[in-house]
């Protein structure tokens, strides 16, 4: 500590040195004081505090701006309201322990009000921009009595809150200035709102005055449904919901200077050093679709079509002669009414896929609800009309949906039976017209070919049709013509990489829409059924970590699966990379754990069918834009019914490594299989190392080895990846934790395991664990010998192999 204080005193004398027009000091102490003539500085001299008049403005402000940005440009501003007229301004401690900012003749213009009192005030800017009060005899240097950050003025910057806390009774939210010469607060105010604090259902809000200018659900407590695109790999999002319901963002490089301002509207700002600007990496509202309710009721925006405003299916405009010119304020109606009384179990809920949530206003939430009982729920009540996959209820019209293809999510919104059954008959009428069509061409064919190898062809042909149009796959069919010109037929620059199955190509439909493609090989060991099993599989699955499927298509031997595009690539991509695995802190990777945890648990318990993956690995969990994990790759899943809960196979399939020994050796598989591999791929996140690698001295360990026997050694901290052990000790406590639940997770037998309910029990409380017993494998046997592939490739086609990067 002695020589942290000589390096931080080093680096304000530095600074003092080069400063030839203010005096720098780096603490306030009580009867110290900054005037007009001195600044406070961070101690690496990002962050200085002092006086500026700000625009054509002679009034004087105590505020934060970055020391070396040629622009000055302030974050932070204390006296916003009650500006200094002279150069009398003065910040000192007083005799109370309070921050204290004194204007002409000793009059208070602002002061912290903490009820908090130390024993040695002191007063610090800390290198993120934070503003601190705390006690210089605190040994805890983070135990704060006030600070800047939980008074945001218009700019957030990393590290800071929007939202509030209800343990502290505090609110985080931005305001614009009111003018560029004015800083005191202006009509617009950005922050999180709950809508009732009984819902808990929280939404990021801009407000004009009162009115909502712009809004933003943060849908199912998880994730955003951004209505920005922002692809960089410089910034990670994170939101808190709990006694804190809180929106915070970090930047990975800390080279990055960076800031989110509210102005006229949202901006997200880098400054560029050497053009000396600050780029935007986005702003909302960014176009019309972005502004609340411009619609109106029971419509969705679509910024890709000339007239944005559309109806939602079973709608009609409320005023056919405005909606024709464009003014679309009214919104839309139902096209007949819906009974109270005893059509309401007859009406049905189309899926509306990648929308922003309706506003939330008039809504119920229970999230302990399954998919089914969530319908239910909604069927019963002639009001609710819609619902959504984690149990949101909307009740009353609905207000400011949008397409948002890249972060959308699924809405169920309620459709009268009659409208359901009138677009079933415009469907039959249609394959009627078709079947006509089909009869005259053959008529043709066979007219002009007059020769059996025509008909043969033909009939062939057909097969392939019939094929091709499974009713029950439940999911658009694409024509191949669509797929290769969104992939550029294929082309080599949109590969994102290569699995056991084929690659995968990235892909961009008509419209902006990005989606992955996979390419099944000839030679690969999916075949049609295993294809069809994925697709049936994907399409009757709803969950927030699970891959969703668009559609897909066969073409003689050509097998396409078409699904949502990751832009974060698959896991495996992060945690086994040196480079990449420093941006996966420990939040994030424990809120990885869970999120595959949960979806685990939907697909053994909460799905309509039992289902096991019998393929879990780090490849097969991609990462969205957030770092939210979605499971993948159902080619290899079996479904159980009733109360079936395990089974028996002759082949073998799966990856090396992950497989538990009773599926490896003998065929037996169930639930408690993928728990084996979940286990596993949980003491990859921790370690930052490949299952199935050597670790210890001679070279005997695998990583469940490593494991255990570090346990045993009361040495378990070791094994947790090098790159998180600058974590706080609680993040520590939790990862040991994780370590001692993958374990009870890759134990031998199969009912010492624990179930997925269990898990993620273990991983949301602190009660005492059971003891582990040893795992399956110390080390890598002949079993598991050879390239870290699938079981069901088949030799013969001598396929070389590579992880998937990306979906």
């Amino acid at each position: 500590m002695e020589f942290l204080s000589f390096l931080a005193t080093f680096v304000v004398l530095r600074l003092s040195l080069s400063t030839t027009t203010f005096a720098v000091v780096d603490t306030i102490r009580p009867s110290e004081f900054l005037r007009e003539n001195t600044t406070l500085v961070s101690s690496v001299g990002r962050f200085e505090l002092g006086f500026f008049s700000p625009g054509n403005s002679k009034n004087r402000y105590l505020g934060i701006w970055y020391k070396n940005i040629s622009a000055q440009t302030v974050v932070w501003v204390a006296n916003r309201c009650e500006p200094i007229n002279d150069s009398s301004g003065s910040l000192t401690i007083d005799d109370t322990g309070n921050l204290v900012l004194y204007g002409q003749n000793k009059r208070v213009v602002w002061s912290t009000n903490s009820s908090k009192q130390a024993r040695q005030p002191l007063v610090q800017l800390l290198d993120d921009g934070d503003l601190v009060l705390r006690d210089e005899k605190d040994e805890n240097t983070e135990n704060y009595l006030w600070e800047s950050f939980d008074y945001p003025t218009d700019t957030m910057i990393p590290g800071m809150k929007l939202g509030w806390s209800l343990r502290r009774g505090l609110t985080w939210s931005l305001s614009a200035w009111k003018s560029v010469d004015d800083p005191c607060d202006g009509d617009l105010t950005y922050g999180i709102e709950l809508v009732e604090p009984h819902h808990a259902y929280p939404e990021l809000i801009i407000r004009n005055g009162s009115a909502k200018l712009y809004r933003e659900s943060l849908g199912d407590g998880i994730s955003f449904s951004r209505t920005y695109n922002n692809n960089n790999d410089e910034f990670s999002y994170r939101h808190i919901y709990d006694e804190e319901v809180y929106y915070m963002y970090n930047v990975i490089d800390k080279s990055i200077i960076s800031r989110i301002t509210l102005g006229e509207r949202i901006e997200h700002r880098e400054w560029m050093e050497e053009d000396k600007y600050w780029r935007s990496y986005y702003s909302i509202p960014s176009d019309r679709c972005d502004y609340y309710g411009v619609c109106g009721a029971n419509s969705e925006c679509v910024k890709t079509k000339d007239k944005i405003c559309q109806c939602l299916e079973g709608f009609k405009p409320k005023n056919q002669d405005n909606w024709n010119k464009m003014y679309w304020s009214e919104g839309c109606v139902k096209n007949s009414s819906m009974s109270c009384d005893d059509d309401k179990e007859n009406d049905e809920f189309l899926d509306f896929s990648l929308l922003k949530l309706p506003d939330a206003q008039y809504t119920w939430v229970n999230e302990s609800m399954n998919l089914n009982d969530c319908k239910a729920k909604c069927s019963s009540n002639c009001s609710c009309m819609a619902y959504s996959i984690n149990c949101v209820l909307w009740f009353g019209d609905l207000f400011d949906i949008q397409q948002v293809p890249s972060h959308g999510q699924y809405v169920f919104i309620r459709i009268p039976f009659s409208k359901i059954a009138t677009n079933n008959g415009k469907a039959r009428t249609g394959l009627k017209v078709e079947a006509k069509r089909a009869v005259i061409i053959i008529a043709i064919i066979v007219g002009l070919a007059g020769g059996s190898i025509l008909i043969g062809i033909y009939i062939r042909r057909g097969a392939y049709f019939y094929e091709s149009q499974d009713d029950d796959l439940d999911v658009p069919l694409f024509d191949l013509h669509t797929i290769n010109t969104a992939t550029n037929n294929f082309s080599e620059n949109n590969k994102l990489g290569e699995g056991g199955f084929g690659p995968v190509y990235k892909g961009i439909l008509e419209g902006g829409q990005e989606i992955a493609v996979k390419r099944l090989s000839i030679c690969s060991g999916q075949g049609v059924n295993e294809f069809k099993n994925e697709i049936k599989l994907i399409a009757k699955l709803q969950h927030r970590n699970l891959v969703k499927i668009f559609g897909y298509c066969i073409r003689r031997e050509t097998k396409l699966l078409i699904y949502e595009y990751m832009s974060n690539k698959s896991l495996d991509y992060f945690i086994f990379d040196e480079r990449q695995s420093k941006r996966l802190d420990w939040p994030k990777r424990f809120q990885i754990i869970c999120g595959i945890a949960k979806g685990l648990l939907y697909l053994h318990h909460d799905s309509r069918l039992r289902i096991v993956h019998r393929d879990l690995k780090a490849s097969n969990v991609l990462l969205d834009e957030y770092m939210n994990p979605k499971i993948s790759d159902f080619g290899l899943a079996r479904t159980f019914g009733g109360d079936q809960t395990d089974g028996n196979t002759n082949k073998i399939v799966g990856t090396y490594g992950y497989m538990a020994p009773e599926y490896a050796s003998n065929g037996m598989f169930s639930t408690k299989s993928d728990v084996f591999s979940f286990g596993t791929l949980m003491l990859e996140i921790i370690s930052g190392k490949k299952s199935r690698g050597l670790y210890n001295e001679d070279s005997i360990l695998n990583l469940t080895g490593l494991a255990w026997t570090l346990m045993k050694e009361g040495n378990a901290f070791k094994f947790i990846d090098h790159g998180l052990l600058r974590d706080p000790y609680d993040n520590m406590e939790e990862a040991l934790r994780c370590i001692h639940i993958g374990l009870l997770c890759v134990q031998q037998n199969p009912i010492d395991r624990p179930n997925m309910s269990s898990v993620i029990l273990m991983l949301s409380d602190k009660n005492m664990l059971p003891q582990a017993k040893p795992p399956a494998y110390f080390t890598n046997t002949d079993l598991y010998g050879g390239d870290h592939s699938s079981f069901a490739n088949p030799p013969s086609c001598n396929l070389s192999i590579t992880t998937i990067e990306a979906r």
